[in-house]
């Protein structure tokens, strides 16, 4: 994991706190802890941190209302902590903006591995070998080095993950790229869930105005991978 992060758990459980902050503490991170949402959302508005450690069972607020509050403040990188694991609800987290999750219990090598990914793709920042040109594929414009795009001359309104997919796509017009090599590339992980990646690819086709059964730019071919093309 890379050495002295600066990394904020909000956790309103004084055991798991203490164990998260020992555990961070000892492999060189510097921590910050608070046990509520709203003291996460004053700590990350009068600090930079490089991860946050998000439980979703808060007293004063729900952890997915947490999660849409600090978006609108900050791009940090929020990994959750639940212990819910219904799958609709983990959908709903990562189109809200979290970037990786874990279901409790979780070993503290658990953490690490989630920890040290989410902490890679960030640093990374964005796709290797990112186009430097502007990209346009019929009405859709990408400038990867403003890190910003318009379709039919608006302005889209991305994420840093949704950017990323987009500009790795845009750069590879009518080219279908495998799900493995999104992974590595875009979320600069060797192994995964489609699930992450399905979930991204429909928040971008809304921003596009498309649906999967009815796209326009951006085509699933089952089994294979995903295309970014000009719609016919």
């Amino acid at each position: 994991m890379p050495p002295m992060a600066s990394v904020l758990v909000v956790e309103d459980d004084p055991f798991v706190r203490s164990a998260l902050i020992r555990h961070l503490t000892d492999a060189t991170h510097l921590v910050r802890s608070v046990g509520t949402a709203l003291e996460a959302l004053r700590e990350v508005a009068h600090h930079r941190f490089d991860v946050v450690i998000l439980d979703l069972g808060l007293p004063d607020l729900d952890g997915a209302e947490a999660l849409k509050m600090l978006r609108g403040i900050t791009d940090v990188p929020v990994i959750i902590a639940t212990a819910r694991d219904d799958e609709t609800e983990i959908v709903r987290l990562l189109n809200d903006g979290a970037d990786d999750y874990l279901t409790k219990p979780f070993s503290v090598e658990h953490l690490s591995a989630r920890m040290a990914a989410v902490l890679r793709r960030a640093r990374a920042g964005t796709p290797a070998a990112p186009p430097s040109r502007v990209v346009t594929v019929g009405g859709l414009t990408v400038d990867p080095l403003r890190r910003q795009a318009e379709l039919d001359g608006v302005s889209l309104d991305l994420t840093r993950r949704e950017f990323d997919l987009l500009a790795f796509l845009a750069d590879r017009p009518g080219v279908v790229v495998a799900r493995r090599e999104l992974l590595a590339e875009v979320w600069q992980q060797s192994y995964g869930d489609d699930q992450t990646i399905d979930v991204h690819l429909s928040w971008l086709r809304r921003k596009l105005g498309e649906t999967a059964a009815r796209p326009r730019y951006l085509h699933t071919l089952r089994g294979v991978g995903v295309k970014l093309e000009p719609p016919r």
